[in-house]
């Protein structure tokens, strides 16, 4: 490995570290648990690391493989969203139904 590709590996390496600690710090405590927001900031992490070996050009099997896991990894990232959102629809309040008019109740 040059020194030239080590350097730019760690780079890449610290800025999805710094992506991820971002991700995680934004999340309010009310919105997710440790557990999901931890598990989303990691898949941002893998999403990032795998468009950039899917770009690099070390071959045709390192190309593909690097697309599988950008596909792999923003299904995970966007799943992770989408079963937040639906348990935080389970907290919403139901709206009482209407009353119809001239709906009398014994009155």
């Amino acid at each position: 490995m040059t020194p030239e590709l080590l350097i730019s590996s760690l780079y890449v390496f610290a800025l999805a570290a710094f992506l991820g600690y971002q991700l995680i710090s934004r999340v309010p405590p009310l919105l997710h648990t440790p557990l999901m927001s931890a598990t989303n900031a990691i898949s941002g992490i893998s999403l990032v690391g795998s468009i950039v070996t899917a770009g690099a050009h070390f071959g045709s099997v390192s190309t593909v493989l690097g697309f599988v896991a950008v596909v792999s990894a923003t299904t995970n990232v966007v799943g992770g969203f989408v079963i937040t959102d639906r348990m935080l629809r389970m907290f919403h309040r139901k709206a009482p139904p209407a009353k119809k008019k001239g709906e009398d109740h014994g009155h």
